[in-house]
C-alpha cells in the first residue's frame, strides 16, 4: 500500500466508526420522542425479522408521542408485540390502524443509566479508532519493509494517522457530551 492508501483506509474506517457511534446514540432516549428511538426494533411479520422502518412510517405528532402508522394493519399485533418484549419500557396504544407511544419523562436514575450507556457507545468507538491507527501503523512498517515507501513516509504516515486519531476521538467526545447534554435536560 502507499502512503494515500494507507490514508485513505484509516480515514474511511474511522469515518464508519463515527457513523456507528451516531446510529447507537440515535437509539438512546431522551425525554422528547424521537423516531431514532424505534429504529433498532425489530418485527416478527410475514415469517421473517423486519425493521420497524420497512412495515410502518413512524412520526412524531407530539413531543412526548411516537405514531406508528403500519403499511399494512395486519401488522399492527406483531409490531404491538415488538414493543412490549423490546426494552423501551413504553406501552402500546392501538386503535387498529395506528400505534401510539407515549414517552414518559425520565427519572434521574434512568437518565444516569443513559448517560452510563453513552459513555460506554463513546468508548467502543474511541476503542475502534484506535484498533484502526494500529492496523494503519501497522500497514506503514509493512510497506517500509517491502520497500514500496522510505522510512521519512513511513513517519509522516503515522503522524497523519494520529492526527486522524485525534481529530475523530475528538468528534466521539463531542457527540458523548451533546447527547449527555440532551439525555440530562428535562
Amino acid at each position: 500500500m502507499n502512503a494515500d492508501q494507507i490514508i485513505e483506509d484509516a480515514t474511511q474506517r474511522m469515518e464508519k466508526a463515527i457513523d456507528v457511534l451516531k446510529n447507537g446514540l440515535s437509539g438512546v432516549r431522551t425525554g422528547r420522542a424521537t423516531p431514532g428511538l424505534v429504529d433498532s426494533l425489530r418485527v416478527e411479520v410475514y415469517g421473517s425479522l423486519q425493521p420497524i422502518k420497512q412495515i410502518a412510517s413512524v412520526s412524531v405528532p407530539e413531543p412526548s408521542q411516537l405514531l406508528i402508522r403500519p403499511y399494512d394493519t395486519g401488522a399492527i399485533k406483531d409490531i404491538e408485540k415488538a414493543i412490549v418484549a423490546s426494552d423501551l419500557g413504553m406501552a402500546p396504544q392501538s386503535d387498529g390502524r395506528v400505534i401510539r407511544l407515549n414517552v414518559p419523562p425520565l427519572s434521574t436514575e434512568v437518565r444516569k443509566k443513559l448517560v452510563s450507556r453513552i459513555k460506554e457507545l463513546a468508548e467502543e468507538s474511541r476503542v475502534s479508532i484506535r484498533n484502526i491507527r494500529r492496523d494503519a501503523n501497522k500497514a506503514a512498517d509493512t510497506s517500509e519493509k517491502d520497500k514500496t515507501i522510505s522510512e521519512d513516509i513511513r513517519d509522516d504516515i503515522k503522524t497523519d494517522v494520529q492526527d486522524l486519531t485525534k481529530k475523530y476521538e475528538d468528534q466521539v467526545n463531542e457527540l458523548a457530551k451533546e447527547k449527555e447534554k440532551d439525555v440530562m435536560e428535562d
